[in-house]
């Protein structure tokens, strides 16, 4: 390895360095306080050394990692994700019993895990990234001791993490076995050079879509969503459901992309598939829901579902485009996701979790700061214009009808239409002007200025996107 490429890394290594460091300050004296603002500096510093690595890429830095645009501008958006749900958590646990010093060490190595996700050119970086992301989440999800609910959601994610990660391995050994190759570019070499897919490689990499499937909580994969979102604490939630997905998505594009799988018919149409089941499925299921955080779980099956139209839409379009519709739907998904969980975290009390529709009745009269910011994370998840979401939405508009996509544009419609029933229907709980209850008078300071950043970049984006698009386009 040569200096280029040891500063390649400087992202990652900090990371690893922050999270020792607060080991260390743990071992010296336990302090919250302390403990959050180291893991809030050495992000920052992350960021700032993503800035400089920008400057010589692209950079094979190992035979495992690739620094380019693609994976520095996902590691700038993990990134900026978890400083903000690390703000979340401060406000969220500082009332909260129990030694909480490890929650930002856990969220540090978490980002370390997606981060060595979206730059990972290789099987073996690809486990390993995964890997480190899901065991912290484990802990991150069941960190509240003496709950049962919490307990019960980081159990499930456990086994259920465990089966998608054999689902892995197995796909993983079988491409080995045919290929001889673990690197995406040696396996786009052996993909490239063959007329047909051989049997042993596509069932390989259904193996791995259905493992990935898992963490992106995809129809038929997503059973253990709505328990674990519900269960969690809400800032890990709103970690769950960016930082995790998007990592993962991030990388099943660049395998998808680096192995020239998308010649391949069969794969889209199973693809094509899991789209409109998850769109379909996580929007009918979240009709039936009283239960925000569950309702939230669901609409996000919907939305990755969402995703993956204008992924399948690769097979007929240019990748440019598709990395370009990818990249700023899950940027505005992220804006609102951690916006619309923000809310629910600062509403929740150390006794009360704010999950029911009940703790929203009359929240425009007591607290119309915190309704106003939830009605316009909900109108951009439902895709309104002026908003994010609705440039996020006309970009899978445009991916699915330029693909020729024609049943999943329906799809996508109605599922669409379904959504903003539901997305409605809290708006419409929270103007009703009855007594609400559960409501925490406290003032969260940096969770109302991080819903005021995200409030803003939600209606700046949908106003004037070209900023972000011309920067999306430079590293497609």
């Amino acid at each position: 390895m040569n200096i280029n490429q040891l500063f390649a890394l400087a992202p990652i290594i900090t990371l690893a360095g922050t999270a020792i460091a607060i080991m260390l300050g743990i071992a010296i004296r336990r302090n919250f306080v302390s403990s959050c603002a180291i893991a809030a500096i050495g992000i920052v510093i992350s960021l700032a050394a993503l800035g400089l690595v920008w400057r010589q890429i692209p950079v094979q830095a190992t035979v495992l990692m690739l620094m380019d645009a693609y994976a520095l501008f996902y590691m700038a958006l993990l990134l900026s994700a978890g400083l903000a749900v690390l703000g979340l958590c401060y406000d969220y646990f500082k009332a909260r019993e129990g030694e909480n010093e490890e929650l930002p060490l856990l969220l540090l190595t978490a980002l370390l895990g997606a981060s060595v996700l979206v730059c990972s050119s290789h099987f073996a970086s690809f486990f390993v990234g995964l890997e480190i992301l899901s065991i912290s989440l484990f802990v991150l999800i069941g960190y509240p001791l003496n709950q049962a609910r919490p307990l019960e959601a980081a159990i499930k994610y456990l086994v259920l993490s465990g089966v998608s990660s054999a689902f892995l391995l197995m796909g993983m050994a079988l491409i080995y076995a045919q290929c001889g190759e673990l690197s995406f570019s040696g396996i786009g070499g052996y993909m490239t050079s063959r007329q047909d897919m051989n049997a042993m490689v596509l069932s390989g990499i259904l193996l791995i879509v259905a493992g990935l499937g898992f963490k992106l909580s995809l129809v038929p994969f997503h059973l253990w969503t709505p328990d674990v979102y519900e269960g969690a604490p809400a800032p890990i939630t709103a970690f769950i459901a960016t930082v995790s997905k998007g990592a993962v998505f991030a990388l099943l594009l660049r395998f998808f992309i680096s192995t020239y799988s998308y010649d391949y018919a069969p794969l889209l149409n199973v693809f094509g598939v899991i789209a409109g089941l998850s769109i379909l499925g996580g929007n009918l299921l979240a009709l039936l829901q009283n239960n925000v955080k569950r309702l939230l779980a669901y609409s996000s099956i919907a939305h990755m579902g969402y995703l993956l139209v204008a992924f399948v839409a690769g097979g007929s379009i240019s990748s440019v485009l598709v990395v370009e519709s990818v990249s700023f739907y899950l940027l505005a998904y992220f804006i609102t996701t951690i916006g619309a969980f923000g809310v629910v975290s600062v509403l929740s009390t150390p006794e009360t979790e704010a999950d029911d529709l009940s703790f929203y009745r009359g929240l425009f009269w007591r607290r119309p700061w915190l309704a106003a910011i939830f009605t316009l994370m909900l109108i951009s998840l439902a895709g309104i214009p002026l908003t994010a979401g609705f440039i996020g939405k006309f970009y899978i508009f445009t991916s699915a009808a330029e693909g020729r996509l024609w049943g999943l544009l329906v799809a996508v419609i109605v599922g669409s239409g379904l959504g903003l029933y539901y997305y409605l229907r809290i708006i419409v709980v929270m103007s009703t002007n009855v007594e609400a209850t559960g409501i925490k008078p406290a003032q969260d300071w940096i969770s109302n200025a991080i819903l005021a950043v995200l409030t803003m970049l939600l209606v700046w984006l949908g106003v004037y996107p070209s900023l972000l698009v011309n920067v999306i386009q430079s590293v497609s």
